[in-house]
Order: structure tokens, then C-alpha cells, then sequence
């Protein structure tokens, strides 16, 4: 990627406005104006710090990934070190995320509808989510199958949860990944 980026206040001003509006409304739907608007810039401001729009949602993508994985990791260390428990902490994490964070669905996967070109910089970012994901499966596990399974149980919660059409679509998630688990 280009150059690091100087995190000054109007920088952090225009990463924030740029997530709740990406989230909100969607990548392609938010233009650099009310980005710069709501950070309350102006759009030469955004393009130095920035450079792009491109980038702009990479290091939004990047951003929320990195407070995912730290509330996972929260999680994951406060469960138990069984893959029952591990598990569980997943869709836990994935729950208090959604209630808080995530009202919409997954970010990454709702990207992804609006970005499925792999030359764009911020595809990387999603599918590196959701390859990291995976993983935590398996190192739940142990066993590549069921790992997938999982992944598979969980995106789909997500993705569930982001359209509204169940309740407590987690606990449906975390009652099936028990059942898989055995």
C-alpha cells in the first residue's frame, strides 16, 4: 500500500465519518463530500491524508477488522481452552459484536457485495478476514472439516443477522456448533 498514513485528529475525523457512513449506506453509495462534510474538512484535506477513496476503505476495513479481532481475542482467552468453549466464545464475541457493532450484518461481507474485483485494494482486506476466520476455526478444532463447517455455520449467522429475517440468530448458531461439535 502507499505511504503510512499521518494519523493527525482530522485524519482519525475522516476514518470515523468514512466508517459510520460506509456501514450505514454503503461503499459505493457515500461520495468523498460527505465524508469531508461529516468529519468536518474540506476534500483536499481527506485526498492528502488519504490519497483515495480506495484507501480511504481499506483503512476502514482494516480498522474495523483490527477492533473484531480484539474483541475476539477478549473472548477467546476468557473461554475455556476446549474447542466446545472456543467455539462458543466465537459466536458469543459474534453476538456482542452484532448488538453493538454490527447491526447491518458483516462489514467485510457487505463490502464484498459492492467490491468482488480482486485488482481493488481493499479485496485483500476482506478476503484475508474471512481466510483469518477460518482459522480460528481450525485452531478451535483441530479437524479441517469441521472447521469449515463452522466458518460456514457462523458466516451465515451473519449474514442472517444483517437481513433480520430470524431472532437470535447467535443462538441458533452457537445450538448448531454444539450439536457439530458433538
Amino acid at each position: 500500500m502507499e505511504n503510512a498514513i499521518d494519523w493527525t485528529p482530522k485524519a482519525r475525523a475522516v476514518l470515523d465519518a468514512a466508517s459510520d457512513l460506509f456501514y450505514a449506506h454503503g461503499i459505493h453509495a457515500v461520495g468523498v463530500e460527505a465524508i469531508a462534510e461529516r468529519a468536518g474538512v474540506t476534500k483536499k484535506t481527506l485526498y492528502d491524508r488519504f490519497g483515495s477513496k480506495e484507501r480511504l476503505v481499506v483503512e476502514y476495513l482494516t480498522a474495523r477488522d483490527r477492533r473484531w479481532r480484539t474483541l475476539l481475542a477478549e473472548h477467546l482467552e476468557s473461554a475455556g481452552p476446549g474447542p466446545a468453549e472456543q467455539v462458543d466464545a466465537v459466536f458469543a464475541a459474534s453476538q456482542a459484536w452484532s448488538a453493538t457493532d454490527g447491526p447491518k450484518g458483516c462489514a467485510m461481507i457487505n463490502a464484498h457485495a459492492e467490491i468482488n474485483d480482486p485488482s481493488h485494494p481493499a479485496y485483500a482486506v476482506i478476503v484475508e478476514q474471512k481466510r483469518w476466520m477460518l482459522q480460528q476455526f481450525r485452531t478451535a478444532v483441530g479437524e479441517e472439516d469441521l472447521a469449515r463447517e463452522l466458518f460456514l455455520l457462523h458466516e451465515g449467522a451473519l449474514v442472517t443477522h444483517g437481513v433480520g429475517v430470524l431472532d437470535d440468530v447467535f443462538e441458533r448458531a452457537r445450538t448448531a456448533a454444539a450439536a457439530l461439535l458433538g
